[in-house]
């Protein structure tokens, strides 16, 4: 038998004289091994490998030509998580006629490299003997980087509550212990904390619900008529009401804009995070341009764009690329680092796009453009 370049040998014609599978696809899928995505290993009725792709040998770092014609228990040396040889446990040859195969499961290689594994039991007939073994191996760094990215998650969450639920246990348990002992300026300034508190905790738990809806793809978008510019007139005067300068905010609204439907609280969110980025981070004038735009969503001619930006140090280039990620903070700390990512999550979920660049001023300039999803029965 000869060795193929895809790392598979000649098929020869079964012992009950059946149709081998093309000669270098062992599979019988009519494509080449090598360009299947996950690690594909194939051992025939004698136990013997046929087939070793080049993701497989990516995965176990083993050459194909040390895997073809050995025995598969021997090629692919897997053990459980506890130190058993697995393919003696599973026996695929010698067990139960009437298995399939093995589902995916996390298994070990030599030197203790970690591997998903799943096997299919390839049977001429239901229960008759198996012809071939199907391995699929996949490697487990992705699935690693979402473990990893879930404990930060916790981790972070565990943080961000402990903090303001500590205040409020300490100012309630103070308060409940000696009541009488304050003024009422004392109880007020104390409740005042608690309030403030609870809203942060409020905030928090809102945000870990916009992500678990954003990661499983059922954040609902409820559209109605929005006023963009009115809406970011609103924001503006409340940072005007809270304190900061009128004349550090500067609004520009291109008109004629399109009618814009889309879910008037979320929109508010998006808002507000990029505003309170801009006035917390940047410096200098914060200045919001509001024009029509070409829409991001195929069959629509126009929408709304919506354009933050400031005169601050900006974004360094090198983290462009991580804004819209979990936990970026930048250079200064606090928060939780999640505000942007639910930003990127609320916009894709009405169809539109959202940019980070550099501002004309020097500052960090967030785009976001929305369709105008205007419904059917008004076009």
């Amino acid at each position: 038998m000869s060795v193929g370049t895809s790392g598979t040998r000649d098929a020869q014609a079964a012992p009950d004289g059946s149709a081998p599978p093309p000669a270098g696809d062992p599979t019988g899928l009519g494509i080449d091994p090598d360009d299947l995505p996950d690690g594909l290993v194939v051992a025939d009725e004698q136990g013997l490998v046929v087939c070793f792709n080049a993701a497989a040998r990516r995965i176990t770092a083993v050459r194909a030509e040390d895997a073809l014609g050995r025995r598969l228990d021997k090629a692919l040396p897997l053990e459980d998580l506890e130190g058993r040889r697995w393919w003696q446990l599973t026996d695929p040859y010698g067990g139960l006629a009437i298995r399939v195969g093995q589902p995916e499961r996390n298994l070990l290689l030599p030197g203790g490299r970690e591997v998903l594994v799943s096997v299919r039991y390839v049977r001429s007939e239901p229960t008759g003997p198996v012809r071939r073994v199907v391995v699929s191996l996949r490697d487990t760094e992705a699935r690693r980087r979402t473990e990893r990215s879930h404990a930060e998650l916790i981790a972070t969450v565990a943080h961000e509550l402990r903090s303001p639920l500590t205040s409020v246990k300490g100012f309630t348990a103070t308060l409940l212990a000696k009541w009488s002992r304050f003024t009422d300026e004392q109880k007020r300034l104390m409740l005042e904390t608690v309030d403030a508190d609870a809203d942060r905790v409020t905030r928090l738990i809102a945000e870990l619900l916009d992500i678990s809806r954003i990661d499983s793809g059922r954040l609902e978008v409820r559209r109605q008529p929005v006023d963009m510019g009115a809406a970011v007139g609103r924001h503006i005067q409340a940072y005007v009401a809270a304190g900061q300068p009128a004349d550090r905010f500067l609004l520009r609204l291109e008109q004629p804009l399109p009618a814009l439907w889309a879910d008037p609280d979320k929109v508010d969110q998006v808002l507000s995070n990029l505003l309170e980025n801009a006035v917390r981070h940047g410096e200098g004038t914060v200045t919001i341009d509001v024009t029509p735009a070409p829409s991001p969503r195929e069959g629509e001619e126009t929408g709304t764009s919506v354009t933050v930006s400031d005169e601050g140090a900006g974004i360094p280039e090198e983290s462009m690329n991580r804004v819209f990620t979990r936990f970026w903070r930048g250079s200064k700390r606090g928060g939780t680092g999640l505000g942007l990512y639910i930003v990127k999550g609320i916009v894709e979920a009405h169809g539109g796009v959202i940019t980070v660049g550099r501002a004309p001023g020097g500052g960090a300039e967030f785009r976001f453009t929305l369709p105008v999803s205007v419904p059917a029965y008004l076009v």
